[in-house]
């Protein structure tokens, strides 16, 4: 019977959950995105810090784990074993770890109970803690962290020692080769790069940032039904899509700063240069116009992915690549993905038990200096 009622309703859910899950304001985001940027950037403290990125710097940027219970309303319990692995390669690379929001699914379960059923991720989380190479940044899902009186006393019993959550971080790009401390910014700003600015992405969004009715409806409401059905909503897909809303919104944020890059999470939909990888695929048919071949294998890869396509497709502007997304660690298929920034560079990657670590995209610096003027 429950099998039955899946398949009936499974398409309907997953519709509703992407129509609904988010109702973003433009003037919100904007107020709220420029608000914590200024403060992080003039009094950096207590809503995020500025921390140094040189040739040196490693760093790993995963969202969107949504830890729970695992039952069947748990979304993160597939994706499990590949965040593991992954891990395990960024720890003994030496690359430092940004958990940017969401790690924890609070709308649904208590904390005792995602401690008890995350005691092996919360143990590879802590290695990076023993070595000063972990920070954590909270979420619309995880907000507890930055508003419950006991969250530090709680996040200390899970660690074994104190760690401070962010609402934001800024890695800026020094001329000084020296190690990255864990607080503040002592360094010489490189005057020709740009900055990166990090945050979950939930700021400004109604129907999350901290909404009472979303909550109630996710704990009461969703979450059982998910349990009783087992439906994962984040799909794949999603990286098969044009751009959410709420992320064209964050990209029209980070387009009128200069010199900077804002990644977040929060949608779960990974972007790369501001393009998710539809996009990026449509954007390659119309600069192939004129190579029958070319066109020809595009097209064919488009079609997989859009059933919906047409030749005459309005074209996709050149947008400014300054907007990036993480996607997320919670995927149905139990992929994961996530951002590095390595090398000078920033890379996509995806994480999968067919294949390990991909990378799926990947930008030096130098070629992105140039366009974020």
């Amino acid at each position: 019977m429950r099998r039955l009622v899946q398949i009936i309703l499974l398409k309907p859910i997953l519709w509703a959950s992407r129509k609904f899950a988010s109702r973003p304001q433009r003037e919100r985001i904007f107020k709220a995105l420029s608000e914590l940027y200024k403060n992080i950037k003039e009094t950096p403290g207590k809503k995020g810090i500025s921390i140094p990125l040189n040739e040196k710097c490693r760093y790993i940027i995963f969202s969107d784990q949504h830890r729970g219970a695992k039952n069947g309303a748990d979304d993160f319990a597939a994706a499990e074993p590949n965040y593991m692995e992954a891990l395990d390669y960024y720890y003994k690379k030496g690359f430092h770890f940004i958990s940017l929001g969401d790690s924890e699914e609070l709308w649904e379960n208590s904390l005792y109970k995602v401690k008890k059923h995350n005691l092996t991720s919360f143990e590879a989380e802590k290695k990076f803690i023993e070595r000063k190479r972990f920070y954590k940044v909270f979420g619309n899902h995880d907000l507890y962290w930055a508003n419950d009186p006991l969250a530090g006393w709680q996040l200390k019993k899970i660690y074994g020692e104190e760690v401070k959550v962010y609402e934001g971080i800024v890695l800026q790009p020094v001329t000084e080769d020296l190690q990255t401390p864990d607080r503040g910014l002592p360094l010489t700003v490189h005057p020709s790069a740009f900055t990166i600015f990090l945050t979950h992405g939930h700021q400004g969004d109604a129907n999350s940032d901290g909404n009472w009715f979303s909550k109630f409806f996710v704990a009461n409401i969703w979450a059982p039904m998910q349990s009783y059905l087992k439906i994962n909503p984040n799909t794949p897909a999603y990286d098969e899509e044009m751009k959410t809303e709420h992320n064209h919104i964050m990209y029209e944020w980070a387009a009128q700063q200069q010199n900077l890059v804002l990644i977040t999470g929060h949608t779960h939909q990974p972007v790369f240069e501001s393009l998710t990888h539809l996009e990026r695929l449509y954007k390659q048919l119309q600069q192939a116009t004129g190579n029958t071949e070319e066109c020809a294998k595009l097209e064919l890869e488009i079609k997989k992915r859009d059933k919906n396509f047409k030749p005459d497709y309005p074209l996709i502007p050149d947008l400014k690549p300054s907007y990036f997304n993480s996607g997320c660690c919670c995927f149905s298929d139990g992929d994961c993905t996530g951002i590095e920034i390595s090398d000078q560079s920033i890379s996509l990657v995806k994480w999968s038990k067919e294949n390990g670590r991909e990378l799926l995209e990947q930008k030096p610096f130098t070629e992105l200096l140039p366009r974020l003027k």
